[in-house]
């Protein structure tokens, strides 16, 4: 492994948040939220857990008041999940500014569905493509 095993519930925390602002984007039509969550999505899938804002708030705030996760897990497959969202919100983000409103939504949805879906049940789109990518080499 590139770097240290990490906390795999940090991750989900981060869907947790990243699912907020994503709601909160598609709900009010905000750009500014939009390209907050990009820059967010940046920072994890270009500096790793570590420099991902969502990550620090885990550890800061949330893990030190929990036990001690039963297991951890590669960081790799979390971070090319912040790349693959890092794409979908760029998009939106560039359909938003260029005039395609439907566009912007359809992908901050998309986006939002595979947060969700790590945020309720632990599943992670990405990371599962990540582990497919891997197989398929």
């Amino acid at each position: 492994m590139p770097s240290a095993p990490i906390d795999p519930r940090g991750p989900r925390f981060a869907a947790v948040l990243t699912s907020l602002v994503l709601a909160a984007t598609l709900i009010t039509g905000s750009t500014p939220l939009l390209v907050l969550q990009t820059a967010v999505f940046a920072a994890g899938a270009l500096g790793g857990h570590r420099y991902a804002p969502y990550g620090w708030l885990y550890r800061t705030f949330v893990r030190p008041r929990l036990a001690p996760p039963a297991e951890l897990e590669d960081p790799r497959p979390p971070r090319f999940a912040q790349a693959v969202g890092l794409a979908f919100t760029l998009l939106a983000t560039l359909a938003a500014l260029t005039g395609l409103p439907w566009l912007a939504l359809t992908l901050t949805a998309l986006a939002l569905a595979a947060a969700f879906l790590n945020a309720a049940f632990d599943y992670c789109l990405g990371c599962e493509f990540y582990l497919l990518i891997q197989r398929a080499r």
